[in-house]
This record gives C-alpha cells, structure tokens and sequence, in this order.
C-alpha cells in the first residue's frame, strides 16, 4: 500500500484491495459506523468492496486508507467528495475498535490541511448525523462550524485560513 502522506500517529495510504477484509467489518457495523455514514442497514458484500475501490482508484479519487503508524492496524476511510476548484466534501468512518483514541481529531485535521494545500481549495464543507455527537465534537475541535442543519443533518465548514491546529502533515 502506497503512503501519500502522513501524521503523528497516521500513515494515509491508498485504498487498497488488501484491506477489504477491513473495509466491510467497519461499514457492516451499523451501531458504530454504518447507521452515521448512510444508515441503509444494508450488507455490504466482497464483491461490492472490491468495486468500490477499483472504481475509487480509476478515478484516482482523493480517498485514503488510515493506518496506525505504531501496530499496523487499520483505523478507517477518509475522502474528498463532490471536489470542485475551490472546495469539497469530506468524509471520514472510523472502525469501532479505532473511535475514542484521538484518531478521528488527528486525522480530520490532517486530511483537511492536506487537501487545501494539495488542490488549493478554500472550503472543506460536511455533513453529519445529528445523533452521532462524537463526530461533531471531532470537527468542532477541527474548526469547522455548523451553517445549518436539518432533522437529517448538520452541515459544518471549515475555511482555508481558519485555524487548524497541530497540523503535523508530511507528505
């Protein structure tokens, strides 16, 4: 797996066939990951993993695996959605085992100086459930803000120039 570029405790690799395994506990889990990233209730197969990343990785779609630096393991996904010239949409799932351990700070933070560098955009916008406060404490202490919400969603931004901090990236 190819490493594009790194944090403190996180090495962001391509998405990989290898990690499918991976892949499908984290977005078959729908206590922890899938009732916030969809909430479909739907059974992912192999095989659709496995398209999943053929198809992310023939549209070189900016979409990386996280992996612990220190045992190998394999935290979850993060990504750029809907990328325009001066912004995208991020989204990240993080296993169950991985939540809780400060990864989902790190890494929000990292991705997001990443991709404003990398493609010079000035707004990285999301969305998320308005259950799953874990996530919005994550991207509060990230700098984002929310600007509305629905009865489905909360939709936060952050903007090139806003503070991030600790923002240890190597490429």
């Amino acid at each position: 797996m190819k490493q594009i570029f790194e944090s403190d405790s996180i090495s962001f690799v391509e998405v990989s066939e290898r990690l499918v395994p991976d892949y499908l506990i984290m977005v078959n889990d729908y206590e922890h990951v899938n009732r916030f990233i969809g909430g479909l209730r739907k059974t992912f197969t192999e095989e659709q993993e496995i398209a999943w990343v053929r198809g992310k990785r023939k549209e070189n779609a900016p979409v990386f695996s996280m992996i612990e630096k220190e045992s190998g393991r394999f935290i979850g996904n993060i990504e750029l959605m809907d990328l325009s010239e001066t912004e995208g949409e991020l989204g990240i799932a993080v296993t169950a085992e991985m939540q809780d351990k400060g990864y989902g700070t790190e890494a929000v933070k990292a991705f997001v100086a990443y991709v404003m560098d990398r493609w010079g955009l000035k707004r990285v916008f999301l969305r998320t459930n308005p259950d799953n406060a874990r996530a919005i404490r994550v991207y509060e202490k990230c700098g984002f803000r929310e600007y509305d919400r629905s009865e489905k969603h909360v939709f936060m931004e952050v903007f090139s120039g806003d503070p991030l901090k600790d923002n240890a990236v190597r490429p």
